[in-house]
């Protein structure tokens, strides 16, 4: 691990492109990911719960949505999420399109439907007869989720890592909806797509390396907190 740091930043020296640009892009790029998925987590979290306990007519149907939408085509999102901000869409006048706002809200429809598949799955894996037993002990409705939230902790983290996942590498609606604009809305996906157009490989394998390093130690940190659980 030390020495791919060390590799990393022998890298990061080599490149063209002045330092305080690469934080400033590698910073962009964590905290529109970093809210798209808390967003993603306050939506699917409770969305995922009642499609796991839920018993109404269409169950069945709201989750092979929430399973399609699992697999969206990030350029799909990127474009209608483009018409709908652009300045002659529905929401053309609140001007955010090409501004990180506009990142933000199309990673979120593409990690939201991530968060709520994987809750319900993980609701699901759970014995049906817990609910009854916390129920039988006194517990309210309210109580009772958040006893099998707990319960069902270690693949609720697994969610939250897949919804992480999904936007830190995502390239094309952040293209689309963002612009690449420097100093606005190029982040490190985007910035490794310029450079390699440039034909500055260089630069794109060290910024790509830089992004694998970042996503592996928020995935290392969740994981850690995963395993502590686990030994629980």
């Amino acid at each position: 691990m030390y020495y791919f740091l060390l590799f990393l930043l022998f890298l990061l020296l080599l490149l063209h492109i002045p330092m305080s640009e690469i934080f400033e892009i590698t910073l962009l790029s964590l905290q529109v990911s970093t809210l798209a998925t808390l967003i993603s987590l306050l939506i699917g979290l409770p969305f995922g719960t009642w499609l796991a306990l839920g018993n109404f007519r269409g169950r069945s149907f709201m989750l092979s949505i929430v399973n399609t939408g699992m697999a969206l085509p990030p350029v799909v999102v990127g474009l209608v999420v483009a018409i709908t901000l652009w300045r002659s869409g529905p929401l053309g006048g609140l001007h955010l399109i090409y501004t990180p706002i506009a990142i933000i809200i199309a990673q979120t429809i593409i990690s939201a439907p991530v968060v709520m598949g994987l809750t319900s799955a993980a609701l699901e894996s759970l014995d049906p007869r817990l609910q009854q037993q916390l129920l039988g002990l006194g517990a309210s409705r309210p109580q009772m989720i958040w006893m099998l939230w707990r319960e069902a902790r270690l693949p609720l983290l697994a969610a939250l890592m897949a919804g992480f996942g999904s936007v830190i590498s995502e390239v094309g609606a952040s293209m689309m909806v963002g612009g690449n604009i420097k100093d606005q809305t190029r982040v490190l996906t985007t910035a490794i797509v310029l450079e390699t157009s440039k034909g500055e490989f260089g630069n794109a394998l060290a910024l790509s390396a830089l992004l694998l390093t970042l996503t592996y130690l928020i995935n290392l940190a969740l994981t850690l907190i995963q395993q502590k659980g686990h030994k629980k």
